[in-house]
């Protein structure tokens, strides 16, 4: 029989994938003689069955039945026994932290008659009365379904009908018709009452628990954050202790250093007389943590020891959560804290120096993704900067938007291509499709560690909360600052998650110090006094020092090729031809289009030739001595003429008028001529070479006299010639066969040796599949895994994305967009064995890629695994390509924890 429920005696932190993220690490505090409420966890096995089949596997309830038996043994009182009531937390946690995605229920056990005995047990009606109302609250939402708007209306009136600014004013009398009125929303809206047997409570709230995996907000976090879909939730029964039991207890959320700057100390939030919710939900602002010193010392110096056992014991930022109940502390839950990227690489470096982690760890515990959020440009506040509040700095980052106040808003704006920044008094989970709409989230409540600020940090957004000097009013779509300054939907604001200043208009930005440490614009004096920088400078040495992938970059031009060079590549992996040809040159390529005679042909190449040439010394030049691979003119020659319809148009104006068209006419029939229904998959790449006579050739002479030139003056220009969308080895052999020739003729004319690799991209299915023959003709291959990916899905990229990705992704056709992260499965797999037949053919065989999975950081995880020799991508994704690369070599593919 399988074994769904463990008791917290029983688990240990690495075993996350059965017990979930928070039930192994209640067990393994458990283990470590940490104060835990007693309790059991039912295992995402569980969960997965109950969501193959819609019903809780047979075995569950008595599983359930025994540890519950259990832990009344232990506590010495049955749940909801009237007049000493044992009461249990229902909540969720899976493998990886879904903060505030998933549900939670408190105080399961109270009903009518046990609200008396928590009465009598407490010596506190009004504590009584609140927890159940708080049952009732999480119940009626999160079992029941049931609009939570309605019961903080009630709450809201509540209060209003006795003058309370808070719900702790409130007293037991109120609490009491307040449970009442609950109850009433309850039965209207769902014709039952409140369930007041304790154990149907536990078995639905449980049922609940298991539902909310599959929560909309709980699936779009999980796309957001690529969580797999059929891990499941683990259940965690607990024991409940009462932070609101009045001034001597509390809740709260400790870090054992600065989730946002990685800085050592005490950091965190706390609430007297509160449950935990109130603290994530922002509610309420909430006091420093190190006001705990002064309100209850022994607590604190507790907790502080506490902390610091647990970050040695994990060897890692912890972030902890805990209960004091009249004095006496409890923990409710330790995790690996999530962070901003610049703690990441902080913390990581400050691991190492603490002889918790060895380099290579810490190289582990950073991502690309990281690095990428660190090179975002920063405000530049100048004098004329408008700030007109100053929040809490929760994410970093530099964010402008217009103002908007519902999640749906921005998600609406978003789509339309427009910035928005969404402001609310705080947020909830339900808000999360418009944090992920929008450039930041601003909020007036919270602080460090309410929702938005732990969401945000997850995702890399934005977020200044607690801005305290603001007046949201969200029905309203409106925010008043001081000095009477109205802020309404649609303004443009600027929000800093660095010093959490909030600014009226767009305030202008200006690079990070870490792209100018990048581009050396930074001194060595100056980098190693940023601690920032020093941290990123250690460990990008030491990924370089590890990886075995080449990092080269994509550059078309001289000042491309310069800016890759100072961000690390080491050359280039795809120079394309084409962009070369646009702009005042668009003539000369309109002229050999329209030519009608081999000598009109010639003419317009022999005017090219020398344009081109130029081209490729500039690069050459600020590529010495690093390889260049220049890839042959691919797209369709009808992208170099005038639009069909705009010139059809401009014609026939012409000719109603009676007036001669003249070129426009010419023009118009070659662009009819040359009209394809699908032309990425038509006339282009090296079909033009053979088509076009002379074309290929032409490129390859500029190409080598640039080479041969540059050898002259001393330099070492390392010249790949890269021939495009070949399907069958003979076009190669063709193409080839012409190239050799040309390099030959020219390095007899110049008296310069030039002897350069010539090979190929693999970007067709045909071509990955008989890599062995096309490996006869090539000396390397470059993956070309745009169109590779286009050719493999049968996807135009240009249509597909606008049409229905967002379908795909919303119904878990994949997760993530193949143009963003390599499909394994299929188009990997095409590499794996084309890379496998080339070089059974050519043991030797360059391989590389130059799509833009280059600088995908799961992407180059796997051109590490399948043995590929270097990535390409955009100058500023080098950095990132690096550092994946590195900890592609040390740490495998794994995804820590702190993501």
């Amino acid at each position: 029989m399988p074994k769904y429920v463990y008791d917290f005696t029983e688990g240990n932190k690495d075993l996350k994938d059965l017990l979930g993220g928070k039930g192994a690490n209640l067990a393994e505090m458990t283990n470590l003689g940490l104060p835990v409420p007693p309790g059991f966890t039912i295992t995402t096995e569980a969960c997965q069955a109950y969501l193959d089949t819609g019903r809780v596997p047979a075995e569950l309830a008595d599983q359930v039945s025994s540890n519950l038996a259990t832990l009344e043994q232990q506590m010495g009182k049955q749940l909801g026994q009237a007049d000493d009531p044992l009461l249990v937390s229902v909540r969720s946690g899976a493998k990886f932290s879904m903060p505030g995605m998933m549900e939670t229920v408190l105080n399961i056990g109270l009903n009518d008659e046990s609200v008396h005995g928590l009465t009598k047990q407490s010596g506190n009606e009004r504590f009584a009365w609140d927890s159940y109302r708080r049952l009732i609250q999480m119940f009626g939402k999160t079992v029941l379904g049931i609009e939570g708007e309605l019961f903080e209306g009630a709450l809201e009136a509540a209060k209003k009908a006795k003058g309370a600014e808070s719900d702790l004013d409130l007293d037991a009398a109120d609490l009491r018709t307040l449970v009442a009125t609950y109850k009433s929303v309850i039965a209207e809206h769902t014709h039952r009452d409140f369930p007041q047997e304790p154990r149907e409570q536990l078995d639905l709230a449980i049922r609940a628990v298991f539902d909310s995996w599959n929560a909309p907000r709980a699936i779009l976090y999980r796309r957001q954050e690529r969580i797999p879909a059929d891990l499941g939730t683990a259940v965690n029964v607990v024991t409940m202790v009462f932070g609101n039991l009045g001034m001597d207890s509390g809740t709260g959320v400790a870090f054992t250093r600065d989730p946002g700057t990685g800085a050592q100390g005490i950091y965190g939030d706390y609430l007297q007389n509160a449950q935990g919710e109130d603290v994530v939900a922002g509610i309420r602002n909430t006091l420093p943590l190190q006001d705990l010193e002064r309100i209850d010392p022994a607590s604190y110096r507790k907790l502080v020891a506490i902390m610091e056992r647990l970050e040695n014991h994990y060897r890692d930022l912890c972030d902890i959560e805990f209960t004091i109940e009249r004095g006496k502390l409890w923990m409710l839950q330790v995790r690996v804290g999530k962070r901003t990227a610049a703690a990441a690489f902080r913390i990581a470096t400050q691991l190492v120096d603490q002889g918790l982690i060895d380099i290579d760890e810490a190289l582990g515990r950073v991502s690309g993704a990281q690095l990428a959020q660190l090179m975002f440009p920063r405000f530049e506040a100048g004098p004329d900067a408008r700030k007109i509040a100053t929040g809490m700095n929760a994410s970093p980052g530099a964010a402008v938007g217009r103002a908007v106040f519902e999640s749906a808003r921005a998600v609406e704006l978003a789509a339309t291509g427009e910035r928005v920044i969404l402001v609310r008094r705080e947020t909830n989970p339900d808000d999360l499709p418009g944090m992920i709409a929008a450039q930041g989230i601003l909020t007036s409540r919270g602080g460090k560690t309410s929702h938005a600020a732990v969401v945000a940090r997850g995702m890399g957004k934005t977020c200044v909360c607690g801005a305290e000097e603001l007046d949201v009013d969200v029905k309203a779509r409106e925010f008043t600052a001081p000095g009477g300054i109205r802020v309404v939907e649609g303004d443009l604001i600027s929000i800093d998650g660095s010093s959490g200043a909030v600014y009226l208009d767009e305030v202008p930005v200006v690079p990070s110090p870490v792209v100018r440490y990048f581009e050396g614009e930074l001194s060595a004096a100056e980098a190693e006094s940023d601690e920032l920088v020093a941290a990123v400078d250690r460990l990008m040495k030491h990924a370089d020092a590890a990886r075995r992938l080449a990092v080269r970059a994509n550059a078309d031009t001289p000042e491309d090729a310069a800016r890759a060079r100072r961000m690390g590549a080491a050359g280039i992996g795809l120079c394309r031809t084409e962009h070369m040809f646009l702009g005042e040159r668009r003539v000369q390529v309109e002229r050999l289009i329209l030519a009608e005679t081999g000598q009109q042909r010639s003419a317009a190449l022999d005017a090219l030739e020398p344009l081109q040439r130029e081209d490729f010394v500039g690069i050459f030049e600020a590529m010495d001595g690093l390889p260049v691979t220049v890839r042959l003119l691919d797209p369709p020659l009808h992208e170099f003429l005038p639009d069909l319809t705009e010139l059809s148009v401009k014609v026939a104006v012409a000719e109603a008028r009676g007036e001669d068209p003249g070129r426009d006419g010419e023009l118009l029939t070659a662009v009819r001529r040359l009209h394809e229904a699908n032309p990425m998959l038509g006339l282009r790449g090296v079909r033009l070479g053979l088509v076009v006579p002379g074309l290929y050739a032409m490129q390859v002479r500029a190409i080598v006299e640039a080479a041969a030139q540059r050898k002259r003056a001393g330099g070492d220009p390392q010249v790949e010639i890269m021939i495009p969308l070949v399907g069958t080895v003979q076009e190669l052999e063709i193409i080839r066969d012409q190239a050799l020739a040309v390099l030959a003729e020219v390095s007899n004319a110049s008296g310069v040796p030039l002897d350069y690799p010539i090979g190929t991209m693999i970007e067709l299915p045909r071509a990955a599949l008989t890599a062995g023959q096309i490996a006869e003709a090539a000396e390397f291959f470059s993956y070309g895994t745009n169109d590779l990916t286009q050719t493999t899905w049968g996807f135009s990229r240009d249509d597909v994305e606008a049409s229905f990705f967002s379908e795909y992704l919303e119904e878990g056709v994949f997760g993530v967009s193949p143009f963003e992260t390599l499909d394994r499965d299929g188009v990997g797999r095409l590499v794996r064995i084309a890379s496998e037949e080339g070089r059974k053919v050519r043991p030797d065989l360059k391989l590389g890629v130059c799509g833009e999975h280059g600088g995908d950081p799961e992407s180059v995880h796997f051109f590490h695994e399948v043995g590929l020799d270097y990535v390409s991508c955009s100058p500023f994704r080098v950095p990132v390509a690096r550092l994946e690369a590195g900890r592609a070599a040390v740490a495998g593919s794994e995804v820590s924890d702190s993501r």
